[in-house]
């Protein structure tokens, strides 16, 4: 065994800034301290501000390690940084600079950060192993650099008005030094009510533009801008030989060596660590080999409810009893979801068109309430390892699309969606009709996503008419490939498959609404092992087959967890975290205020996003409990927080239950 200390000064926060026209000095630092304060939540145990002409960097901390030293924004001679984040191989770096000849004042990763900028320039990103938004001034050359996460993890966002560029970690800052910037974006709405979230670099807000992963941004003080993909997922092309490894067993070996080494950096902290746990392979396989391959203490959280459809309790309690940890578990009701719902929108600061992400907010409160500021989570290892149905789904259909005529080839369908109430592949016939949408795509990288992405897309129903115009003139398979890199058709079908997983759901819902921003809503860090960017480029490497085995997902990570787990937790077919959906804003037959007042016919129509007939009839369908199906779910969630978007960004009215 082998403890870990944090050693060093970290912080996980919020930033915010802007580079540009010099404007009244004393204006300035009062519209960053506005802006800091609606970050506050990220960071409450302390700020900084520095401003010179033209630029200005803000900081709020929430202190990880040491809370007395690193304070930001740090300056290094003519550079000046605030960062989000953590860098998790700082103490490595900081060595290897020193052996450089590099002199240090702190032990912070946040001077790491500027000693890397001095020795590699913009190729500083290429050394981090973490997860990060960096602004950085470079006083000397005049320019403001902007960086973020390979993977996503922490947000940052950027926009332009009056004369100069305003950056944050959250859309709210931005939105008090542009109070122009709040109005829905149709474009953005349009995506959300399909892709389950919008796609970099775009948002919800007219103006607002997010930095996209491993991506970093340049601007000067003449307001010219360059943009650079440091880094992005990536496969073999056909023909190409894939992991280098003789076999899988090798293969195992150096996996279960990378994953080791992963928690051990992320559980780099001197403060109490804790760990979702899930009661499924992921999550369980990150507490396992944190209680075997360190002495740091890990305690862990879980979520139950009330509906046997949702809860997962039975095998938490499995895992808590086979790993020994003190164990906290949430039990959340329906209605605890509904109230904590417009909270919820606050922080995402976008429409979301399932519920689960409210219990994770609720949930992180727990953990803060138990001591704890940094939870480790078993997020990303699905779309690393192809873990979800939707790749097994892709993998029948396009079987399937061999021999159309097949009656026993569909059939396949139905080894899926066991965990589902009313599971799509039930009824035969059903399945046929449901999944053989989009086969005429077969050949495009988007293929895997058509019927998702299609059952999503019936919201876009309820749309008021000029929008419902604007959404059956636009072409979302047509619009998503233009975003994806060329070349994607010489990569496996597999491997397309993980990457628009990786870009669409990953990146703009699972990080995003129901990752950073319900964690941070009760400044909590979440960390995510299996996105530790060498995990992604080792599995992106292995021969598909390695990945999903026949219909068995995440073959290669079962092997490399097998000692540690039970065997019905490895052998467990994988149930994705949900909660339930409209009944949520329900009691009985009568929904919540804020419900009945955002979905009245009245302010549907003020709010001019939706139809207010459609929206009735809706309602009335969910009220009765007749809305059943994912479409139903997904467009009334996705109204309901629409609506709530309005009221809090837009109107700029908070329903009382809302608190920062």
């Amino acid at each position: 065994m082998t403890q870990w200390p944090g050693q060093g000064k970290r912080r996980v926060c919020g930033i915010a800034g802007f580079i540009g026209a010099a404007g009244d000095a004393g204006a300035d630092r009062p519209l960053l301290e506005r802006m800091l304060a609606l970050l506050a939540h990220r960071g409450p145990d302390g700020s900084g501000i520095h401003i010179e002409r033209g630029i200005g960097l803000a900081h709020v901390r929430l202190s990880i390690i040491d809370p007395a030293g690193g304070v930001q924004p740090m300056r290094l001679g003519s550079l000046s940084v605030v960062f989000n984040g953590e860098i998790f191989n700082y103490i490595e770096l900081r060595a290897d600079l020193q052996r450089r000849g590099h002199v240090f004042r702190t032990d912070s990763d946040t001077e790491v950060i500027l000693h890397l900028y001095q020795r590699y320039g913009d190729r500083f990103v290429e050394h981090l192993n973490g997860q990060f938004a960096i602004a950085l001034w470079d006083g000397a050359r005049q320019r403001m650099v902007l960086a973020r996460d390979r993977a996503g993890i922490r947000p940052l966002f950027h926009a332009r008005g009056r004369g100069r560029l305003w950056f944050a970690s959250e859309i709210k800052a931005i939105l008090a030094a542009l109070p122009e910037c709040a109005t829905l974006d149709v474009g953005g709405l349009l995506q959300t009510f399909t892709y389950w979230g919008p796609v970099d670099p775009d948002t919800l807000f007219e103006g607002v533009r997010s930095v996209p992963p491993g991506t970093l941004v340049v601007l000067d003080r003449d307001g010219n801008e360059t943009q650079t993909r440091y880094w992005d997922w990536t496969f073999p092309v056909h023909g190409e030989p894939a992991s280098g490894f003789a076999s899988v067993e090798e293969a195992t070996a150096a996996l279960r060596d990378l994953l080791v080494d992963a928690v051990r950096l992320q559980l780099r902290a001197d403060v109490p660590v804790g760990a979702y746990l899930s009661g499924g392979l992921d999550s369980s396989g990150i507490v396992a080999l944190a209680r075997r391959f360190t002495d740091a203490p890990v305690r862990t959280f879980s979520i139950a409810f009330d509906d046997a459809e949702f809860d997962e309790s039975e095998h938490q309690q499995a895992m808590v009893r086979h790993l020994g940890t003190e164990h906290t578990t949430l039990r959340c009701t329906q209605r605890d979801i509904g109230e904590a719902f417009p909270r919820l929108i606050r922080h995402t600061e976008t429409p979301v068109l399932r519920t689960a992400p409210a219990p994770l907010m609720l949930l992180s409160r727990t953990v803060r309430e138990a001591g704890y500021k940094v939870v480790l989570t078993g997020e990303g290892a699905d779309e690393v390892f192809a873990g979800y149905d939707i790749f097994k789904e892709a993998k029948v259909r396009r079987f399937w699309a061999r021999q159309p005529d097949s009656a026993w080839r569909p059939r396949l369908l139905g080894r899926l969606y066991g965990y589902l109430e009313k599971s799509p592949v039930e009824n035969p016939a059903f399945a046929r009709a449901f999944f053989g949408q989009g086969r005429e795509h077969i050949g495009r990288p988007i293929f895997a996503h058509v019927p998702r992405w299609t059952t999503s897309g019936r919201a876009l129903a309820f749309l008021a008419p000029e929008l419902k115009a604007a959404a059956a003139a636009w072409d979302p398979l047509a619009f998503y490939e233009k975003r994806l890199p060329d070349g994607m058709m010489d990569w496996d079908p597999l491997s397309r498959d993980q990457y628009v997983e990786a870009k669409s759901l990953m990146a703009s819902y699972l990080l995003s609404s129901q990752g950073d921003r319900v964690a941070m809503a009760n400044s909590i860090e979440g960390r995510f092992p299996y996105l530790d960017h060498r995990i992604i480029e080792f599995a992106n490497r292995l021969p598909s087959r390695w990945k999903l085995r026949g219909l068995t997902e995440k073959f290669i990570l079962r092997r490399a967890l097998a000692d540690l787990l039970p065997d019905d937790i490895l052998k467990r077919t994988k149930q994705p975290y949900r909660s339930p959906d409209a009944r949520s804003f329900f009691v009985g037959s009568e929904p919540l205020d804020f419900v009945g007042d955002l979905l009245s016919p009245g302010r549907i129509r003020a709010a001019g996003y939706f139809d207010d007939t459609a929206v009735t009839r809706l309602f009335e369908k969910c009220r009765s409990g007749r809305a059943a199906g994912f479409a139903d779910n997904q467009a009334f969630v996705g109204i309901v927080s629409t609506m709530l978007l309005d009221e809090l960004f837009v109107r700029q009215r908070s329903p009382s239950s809302v608190a920062a």
